[in-house]
């Protein structure tokens, strides 16, 4: 697989590029190494050409053209462009790659790519660590010496123009990335995708990060065994290195953003931040910290957002429930039997809430930004589903649709008794209205019936004694033959189912919500589970392919 490097120099020098291209340098230091008698040596193997220049003369050919365009005489101007193509070092065996056709492809690269600049085009056919790796280096002066036709990848009119600066765009960049893949497919080389971001993003500073470090700890633990001891470490790890380590460890078994962040503080002191979507870590001993980016798309939020996700899934079908002692299942349920006692149905509501169908969601469909914050949301709730499950002794899906029966029966029970208890209350009410129609019209009732004349008197006094007798007659309907009960009597029992009544009305209300929860958790279930297997359906047709 070939592989394509940037580096921009601000060095003036232009020399040291040729001299970095003909002889030998030490791969830690980059400088020259040196004979017995302080001259340099020459590199084994190498092809030198120029384009637009001769390759001996690179050095003041550009300072040439830098002053007739009087361009590149700051300091902080970048004078040069260093690409290196790596080709893969399977190429040399497995394809018969040679020097001469790497030279041969890097000059047509060139001259396609970096159209009327001055340039030099080096193969090397030595790897760094002593890989083999076949290798080219093009070295372009940053200033264009010659006018050239206008090419799609060009950003700017003046990017074609004379004594204007070499412009690496993003649409550039990725000419030039999709060329090496092109040149590799055509030429039958080993190639990968260069447009697709790394899972494990290794820089070029990270790698020689990575190598100077570990031959500076090889160097120790031989003086550490020289001296009879025992070294702790012997693989040098950077600080991304240990960033990703850490991550894969978490990310492994957390089901949550929030866990997540937790694990990572408690275990490996990592400071975990989300901001606009992009997430970042902060090493113990950094003050910086350094985005899942520049890691890898392995630790960026949409990836570790499909582990969270598929861990829920996986703790939900397949791992067993924790053994809490104040389970809440169908057994430690309250009966109906308790529903006119004392001991009210004691729940606290959680912040549980509905998984969104992201497939039957109009607004998530039509906004990817929408549709990454259900996503996270649903994570989240997942995440507590999972929790919720487990804290409440759940062993089954079977044992969680119980629960749900029971309850959904308890709440119709205890919505029976509340109404029926409303129902006597409101009777108790009439009772106690028409109790005091009946005494407040008792004494005119009296002198009714010991008036002499009492057509005179009932017609004096129809609208009152109107009110006794129907009040006297609801009352006997009610007390069926018994005694009619006192005004006191009835106040008495108003307060009592008064009482009940608002417990009854708070025990209800705490099995509904609790029916309700339970429901949100057997859906939340089902779509977990419906994903898992989704997912484990996808895997097994990828392994019959």
């Amino acid at each position: 697989m070939a592989i394509l490097k940037h580096i921009a120099s601000k060095n003036a020098d232009y020399g040291e590029a040729e001299r970095y291209l003909i002889f030998q340098h030490d791969e830690y230091t980059q400088k020259p190494i040196l004979d017995d008698e302080g001259h340099m040596l020459i590199r084994e193997e190498y092809y030198l050409d120029g384009l637009n220049c001769d390759p001996f003369s690179f050095a003041a050919e550009c300072m040439e053209t830098n002053a007739y365009f009087h361009k590149n005489q700051s300091f902080n101007e970048i004078k040069s462009h260093h690409y290196i193509i790596s080709f893969d070092p399977k190429d040399r065996d497995e394809h018969g790659l040679t020097g001469e056709q790497a030279q041969k492809l890097g000059l047509e690269y060139a001259r396609e790519n970096f159209p009327g600049h001055q340039a030099l085009v080096c193969t090397h056919t030595d790897g760094h660590n002593g890989s083999g790796n076949i290798h080219v280096h093009i070295v372009i002066n940053s200033i264009r010496k010659y006018d050239v036709e206008p090419q799609p990848y060009m950003e700017f009119d003046r990017d074609a123009k004379a004594g204007y600066k070499h412009h690496l765009s993003d649409r550039y960049r990725i000419h030039l990335k999709q060329k090496v893949m092109d040149m590799c497919n055509a030429n039958g080389l080993n190639q990968v995708d260069l447009l697709t971001p790394a899972e494990k993003k290794i820089s070029e500073k990270e790698y020689w990060a990575k190598r100077r470090g570990q031959k500076k700890l090889n160097q120790h633990n031989a003086e550490l065994e020289k001296e009879g001891l025992t070294p702790r470490q012997t693989t040098f790890q950077t600080e991304k290195q240990f960033l990703r380590n850490a991550i894969e460890d978490i990310s492994s078994t957390a089901v949550s953003q929030e866990q997540f962040a937790k694990l990572l503080s408690e275990k490996y002191n990592i400071t975990f931040k989300v901001s606009r979507g992009r997430y970042s870590y902060l090493h113990p001993n950094r003050k910086k910290y350094i985005t899942g980016r520049a890691l890898g798309t392995l630790y960026e939020e949409k990836h570790l957002l499909d582990v969270f996700q598929k861990n829920a899934s996986q703790q939900i079908s397949k791992q067993p429930a924790s053994d809490i002692t104040n389970n809440i299942n169908s057994s430690a349920m309250p009966t109906s039997s308790d529903f006119g006692s004392s001991h009210a149905f004691l729940f606290i509501k959680s912040d549980l809430r509905l998984v969104t169908d992201l497939q039957h969601c109009i607004k998530a469909q039509q906004s990817q930004a929408y549709a990454q914050k259900v996503k996270l949301s649903n994570l989240k709730m997942m995440a507590q589903t999972v929790a919720y499950v487990q804290e409440h002794g759940f062993q089954s899906k079977e044992d969680l649709d119980t629960a749900l029966s029971n309850a959904t029966a308890q709440s119709t029970t205890a919505r029976n008794s509340l109404k029926n208890t409303e129902d006597t209350l409101k009777g108790i009410n009439e009772q106690i209205h028409y109790t005091g129609q009946y005494l407040s019209n008792k004494d005119l009732y009296s002198e009714y019936r010991k008036s002499r004349n009492k057509e005179k008197f009932y017609e004096q006094h129809r609208a009152e004694l109107t009110l006794y007798e129907s009040a006297l007659r609801i009352l006997k309907e009610k007390a069926q033959g018994k005694k009619l009960p006192t005004l006191k009597m009835l106040r008495e029992e108003k307060s009592r189912l008064t009482a009940l009544q608002s417990d009854q009305h708070e025990e209800f209300n705490a099995r509904r919500e609790y029916e309700r929860e339970l429901r949100t958790v057997c859906s939340n279930v089902d779509i977990i589970l419906g994903i898992h297997q989704s997912q484990e359906r996808q895997l097994e047709q990828t392994h019959e392919k």
